[in-house]
């Protein structure tokens, strides 16, 4: 049976949650796609604790799971982006290595977007009861109130982990770092729909925060500007025909 979906899970410094998180992909995704039908790919970002040597372990025990190491941190979407290059599967769906993605929801976004249509390139998922402090959430709400007022993305929750992409869609955005947390306007930048799910949100029980509220605040603002540049720079060339096919 081949690949159907590839669910791509970048870490740093979760050695008290990557494991766990692995074996509940493993468990969900079997129940949806059968034992050959997903693959698990973790990118370790240069951890400096033993998040890859914890992976590297249960690999005897999870067939299903392949580990990747990066010899130089390179952030969130970097980690990502190595991800989906090793994909074997189409589709490709990511969350987040500190457990507060459920890995259900996970399978169900990547059921939704195998079973699209061809024009609909990325399923997002938008946190409900989100368990986050209530700075955070006022920063998150502040920049997702901007980004989406200035690129139109309709997306409420660009910082949300979960993500189905169809691979070859991903492959065509341009790259840069910090780039996740616009995927919404990048793949409508290429012509593409999204679907939008609700999905749960659940407590960090291990590990820390990669990012501070400053720090999002400053992404927030730093990349917008490039972003909108961006999108006001392509120019689509509509439906592409061959000539005697």
């Amino acid at each position: 049976m081949p690949l159907i979906v590839s669910a791509v899970v970048p870490v740093y410094n979760e050695e008290g949650a990557a494991v766990q998180v692995a074996r509940e992909i493993d468990a969900a995704f079997s129940s949806v796609f059968g034992a050959d039908g997903f693959e698990i790919i973790f990118v370790d970002d240069h951890s400096r604790d033993d998040t890859y040597a914890r992976l590297v372990a249960v690999q005897p025990d999870m067939p299903a799971l392949r580990v990747l190491r990066h010899e130089n941190n390179v952030g969130k979407s970097g980690a990502m982006r190595s991800g989906v290059f090793a994909a074997g599967a189409p589709l490709v769906v990511t969350l987040d290595g500190d457990g507060q993605n459920p890995a259900a929801d996970a399978a169900r976004m990547s059921q939704i977007l195998h079973k699209s249509p061809s024009n609909v390139g990325m399923v997002a998922g938008q946190r409900r009861n989100r368990q986050d402090t209530a700075s955070k959430k006022w920063a998150s709400r502040w920049a997702n109130s901007i980004r989406k007022a200035m690129l139109n993305d309709k997306a409420d929750d660009t910082g949300c982990g979960l993500k189905a992409l169809r691979r070859e869609v991903f492959l065509r955005l341009p790259y840069f770092d910090q780039m996740h947390r616009y995927l919404p306007s990048l793949v409508t930048r290429e012509g593409f729909d999204i679907l939008f799910e609700p999905v749960d949100d659940r407590l960090r029980t291990t590990g820390q925060s990669k990012y501070t509220n400053i720090g999002r605040l400053a992404v927030a603002l730093s990349d917008l500007p490039g972003v909108m540049w961006l999108n006001s720079r392509l120019r689509q060339p509509g439906k592409v025909t061959e000539s005697g096919r």
